[in-house]
Parts: structure tokens; C-alpha cells; sequence
């Protein structure tokens, strides 16, 4: 039996992905960039955030939330660690390695802990909007009304508390619905982390700049799901470093590394002394420039514009 040639036909087929959000390309088809100093734009991404006991399944639990019968104490606490402790760890930290950085925010811990926001800001780093706190959670199920004003919702709040309007938006888990990167436009926003499929910026067809904020190398997914070590985690970014470094020299063209680290995770005192030396090796590699999400963004649309 022979198919109907309409069979194989699909009116959506394009060039790289079948719709049409962004135009695809491959890396080593655009014109190389240069960063401000450097080869590599080591952005560092802190996520600062806050779970309500009762966690919410609509429309998904977001990760690290509350496991056990309720009220998970355990669990509830060891998250409040990250907020007491380890973020302030990693402040001392980055001030010593003189790294700025993102720090992705809910809007509850700027109402929360308002002295650890202010901290983040007079260290000269970025707060970018991180939802409303731990159940506020994106996918396609939300109604349109319901994503807008949960966006909405976390940008004023997060104004309000901080006093910085936001320039950036990460998604809990990265999770967007079909029209998040409208709605997020709609709102002001110049840039989300949302989408992983690079290692340099690019743009929707919106105008709103993806930077891209990769999970395989985040703390959560090297220390806590795979269980391995600080100093493992530490040694994957630095050949990936490596890596990048070699490859800006080779094209002439530079490359970012994304390190999405979490306070409660990696701000312990059994792995804190493993992102230092992180930094201090970082910090000494003439191909190194820390910056935060803005500036790097900032500076790829002035190349690119």
C-alpha cells in the first residue's frame, strides 16, 4: 500500500524547530562575540527562595518542595537554612573573589528578609524575578488571565519590597507555558533564563533576550540528584571552563558559562570552601569575565543590535 504523499506533508515544517518563537541557527553560524574583558562570561545565578509548608500540585510541585506528611518541619527548615546561612556565605564569598552575580528572587523573600535583599543589592549584584515563591508555578494548563497576574503579582511585590524593578525572569523549574515569553515582554522585561538550548543570549521574535541558564551543571541536579560531591561539581565547571576557553580561542568568538548554585545546597560548611576555590581559580583565568545577567545580556545586544 503506497501513502498519500499528504501524508507527509506538515504545514507548520521550518527550518529547526516547527514554530515560530525565535529563528533557530546553530552557534558556529553567527558572528563571534566579544565580551567586555575576556572570552567567557561567567554568569553566576543564585536562586533565593521561599516554600510554603503546604506545597501546591497545581499545576506541579515545583523541585526541592516540602516531601513528607505535613507539617514537613525537616524539610521546611532545612530551605529556611539557604536564607539564614548559606546565602550569606555566598555573598562573603563572591565579595572575596570580587564576582557580581544574579539573584533570582521570589517576591516573598523580599517581604520576608528584606536585610538579605539589601545586602545583595549593596554588594553591587542583580535581583531578577523568580515568581511569587515556591507555588508559583507556570505550564500551559494556566489560564491566560491567571499567568498574567501571577507575573504581575511577583514583579510589583518584588518592586515593592526591593525597590529595584526586576529586569530578568526565571521560571520555577525553568517552566513556561505557549505564551509566557509574551506575557513576560508584556510586563517590561528585558531577558528570562528560561530556555536552555545555547551558550550565549538570543532573541525571541518579541524582542525579549533568552539567557540561557543551563541545569545540567546547577548544584541541584550535580549534588542533589545525582549525589555527587562539592569538589565534583566544582572540577565539572572548571572543564567546562576549560572547555569554552579553548573553543572562544579556536572560533574567535566568546562563550558564557551559567553556574546556578542554591543556598541551601552548596552554602553548607561541608561544601561552601568548594565554590571558593571555585571562584579563586576562576577569578585568576585571564578568559574570565564574572557578570551579572544584565550586563551580559546588556552587552551581547550592543554587539548584535
Amino acid at each position: 500500500m503506497t501513502l498519500d504523499p499528504a501524508y507527509l506533508e506538515y504545514p507548520k515544517r521550518a527550518h529547526g524547530y516547527d514554530h515560530a518563537l525565535y529563528p533557530w541557527s546553530a552557534l558556529h553560524e553567527r558572528p563571534p562575540v566579544t565580551w567586555p574583558q575576556g572570552s567567557v562570561a561567567v554568569w553566576i545565578c543564585v536562586s533565593l527562595e521561599w516554600f510554603p509548608i503546604v506545597p501546591s500540585d497545581t499545576p506541579f510541585r515545583a523541585p526541592g518542595h516540602m516531601a513528607t506528611a505535613y507539617p514537613d518541619f525537616r524539610h521546611y527548615t532545612a530551605r529556611d537554612y539557604g536564607n539564614r546561612v548559606g546565602a550569606w556565605r555566598f555573598l562573603d564569598a563572591l565579595e572575596k573573589a570580587g564576582a557580581k552575580a544574579s539573584f533570582a528572587t521570589n517576591a516573598a523573600v523580599a517581604e520576608r528578609y528584606p536585610e538579605l535583599v539589601r545586602a545583595v543589592l549593596d554588594g553591587g549584584h542583580e535581583v531578577i524575578a523568580h515568581s511569587t515563591d515556591m507555588n508559583g508555578t507556570i505550564d500551559g494548563s494556566l489560564t491566560e488571565e491567571a499567568e498574567r497576574a501571577l507575573i504581575g503579582d511577583a514583579l510589583s511585590r518584588l518592586q515593592a519590597a526591593s525597590g529595584v524593578k526586576p529586569k530578568g525572569w526565571l521560571s520555577i523549574a525553568r517552566s513556561q507555558s505557549f505564551r509566557t515569553a509574551d506575557l513576560l515582554k508584556e510586563s517590561g522585561l528585558a531577558y528570562c533564563c528560561d530556555w536552555v538550548n545555547d551558550e550565549l543570549p538570543w532573541r525571541f521574535n518579541n524582542g525579549l533576550i533568552n539567557l540561557p541558564l543551563n541545569h545540567e551543571l546547577s548544584d541541584r541536579t550535580i549534588i542533589a540528584v545525582q549525589q555527587q560531591s562539592a569538589d565534583s561539581w566544582a572540577q565539572s565547571l572548571e572543564d567546562a571552563f576549560d572547555w569554552l576557553a579553548r573553543e572562544a580561542a579556536e572560533t574567535g568568538g566568546g562563550r558564557m558559562l551559567p553556574i546556578h548554585i542554591t543556598p541551601y545546597i552548596m552554602g553548607l560548611p561541608y561544601r561552601i570552601a568548594a565554590f571558593e576555590r571555585l571562584l579563586e581559580r576562576l577569578s585568576a583565568r585571564a578568559e574570565c569575565w564574572f557578570a551579572r545577567g544584565d550586563e551580559i545580556v546588556e552587552s551581547w545586544a550592543a554587539i548584535t543590535a
